[in-house]
C-alpha cells in the first residue's frame, strides 16, 4: 500500500545490487518489514505492511552500497557523509544555544543576508517528517518591504472579517467549541484582532514587527500536522547560531485557514493549501540585549516506574 503525498502517489523503487551484499543484515535491521537475510544475502518480504515511503534508511545504513532507493523524490545522488562527530556541539553547547534563545520583536534596521536566509531553509530542510517526502511549504518574505506589505494586507483581511471577534458572534459560537476554546477566543483572539487592525491604522505593526525577514511554515491536507512546527523551530534555532534574533508568531495562520477571503488571501500569496497548524517566523538583527534568561517548566512531567 503507498501513502500519498502531495509530491508523490506512488511508492519508491527498491533496487539491490546482490553482488555487493556481504549479509551484514543492517537494512533489516532498520527496516524488518521490507528485508530479510536468507542464504547470507538480502532479500525483499513479500508480505510487507507498507510500499516503501523512501525514508532511506536502508540505503544510508549499508556499508557496501547494494540498496538504492529511487522515486519520491528520493535518489543515491542524494546522499552525503555524516559530518564528523567532532564537529557536532555536545550537551552543553546545545543547552547554551537554547538558554540564549529569546524571543525578540525589536529588530535593527539592517536586512539579512541572502547567504544567511538560504542557509535557514538547509538547515530547516533537515527536519524530521512524519511522512517522507516532506509536505512542509514554506512562504519567504525576504526584506523589510515585503514583510511590512504583507502586515499591511493581513491586517486590512481581518478588517474584512472582523466580525468574528465580535461579542454576538462569540456568544453564538460559544455552545459548539467547549469551554477551553470559548474562553482563548474571547480572552486572546477577540483582542489579536483589536491589536493587529488598531495598530497597523496608526502605522505601527504588532503582526510582523517590521522584521527584515519572515517565514511561513505550512502543510498540506496528506502532512503530519507536526511537520511544519517542527520545521519552523529547525528554523529558528538556525536563526540564532547565525546571530539573529527570532520569534514565532501564531496569530496570524489560524486566521487564514476558512473562508474565501481566507483562500483569496493565501492564494495572494501563493499558499496553497490551508493546513491544520502552521507557524511563522521572523528574523532579524535583535536590537535589544538580554542579560537574564528565566528558568521553564512544563505544566507535568509524570514519570511511570
Amino acid at each position: 500500500m503507498s501513502i500519498p503525498t502531495t509530491r508523490a502517489k506512488e511508492p519508491a523503487n527498491v533496487l539491490i545490487d546482490i553482488d555487493k551484499c556481504n549479509g551484514c543484515g543492517l537494512c533489516a535491521e532498520v527496516c524488518e518489514d521490507s528485508f530479510k537475510i536468507v542464504d547470507h544475502k538480502v532479500v525483499k518480504t513479500d508480505n510487507a505492511v507498507l510500499d516503501c515511503v523512501a525514508c532511506g534508511h536502508c540505503m544510508m545504513v549499508c556499508p557496501s552500497g547494494v540498496i538504492a532507493i529511487e522515486g519520491r523524490t528520493l535518489s543515491p545522488l542524494q546522499l552525503f557523509d555524516l559530518p564528523d562527530k567532532s564537529t557536532v556541539p555536545g550537551y552543553e553547547s546545545l543547552l547554551a544555544l537554547l538558554q540564549r534563545r529569546r524571543s525578540i520583536r525589536e529588530f535593527r534596521d539592517i536586512p539579512v543576508e541572502k547567504e544567511k536566509i538560504n542557509k535557514i531553509l538547509e538547515a530547516a530542510q533537515t527536519a524530521p517528517m512524519g511522512i517522507p517526502p516532506s509536505d512542509v511549504h514554506v512562504l519567504v518574505l525576504e526584506n523589510k518591504l515585503q514583510v511590512r506589505t504583507f502586515a499591511v494586507e493581513f491586517s486590512k483581511f481581518l478588517t474584512g472579517i472582523r466580525w468574528m471577534s465580535s461579542n454576538w458572534f462569540l456568544l453564538l459560537m460559544r455552545p459548539f467549541r467547549g469551554k477551553a476554546n470559548a474562553e482563548m477566543m474571547q480572552s486572546f483572539i477577540k483582542p489579536v484582532f483589536d491589536i493587529y487592525v488598531d495598530s497597523m491604522e496608526k502605522g505601527h505593526d504588532l503582526i510582523t514587527y517590521d522584521a527584515p525577514l519572515a517565514m511561513y511554515f505550512y502543510g498540506s491536507p496528506y502532512s503530519d500536522p507536526a511537520d511544519p512546527i517542527i520545521a519552523a523551530t529547525y528554523a529558528m534555532l538556525a536563526g540564532e547560531a547565525l546571530g539573529l534574533g527570532t520569534c514565532m508568531i501564531g496569530g496570524i495562520h489560524p486566521f487564514m485557514q476558512y473562508g474565501k477571503k481566507a483562500r483569496l488571501f493565501r492564494e495572494k500569496y501563493g499558499i496553497k493549501y490551508p493546513s491544520r497548524d502552521g507557524l511563522f517566523v521572523i528574523f532579524g538583527y535583535s536590537d535589544v540585549h538580554y542579560n537574564k534568561g528565566v528558568k521553564r517548566s512544563f505544566a507535568e512531567i509524570n514519570r511511570i516506574e
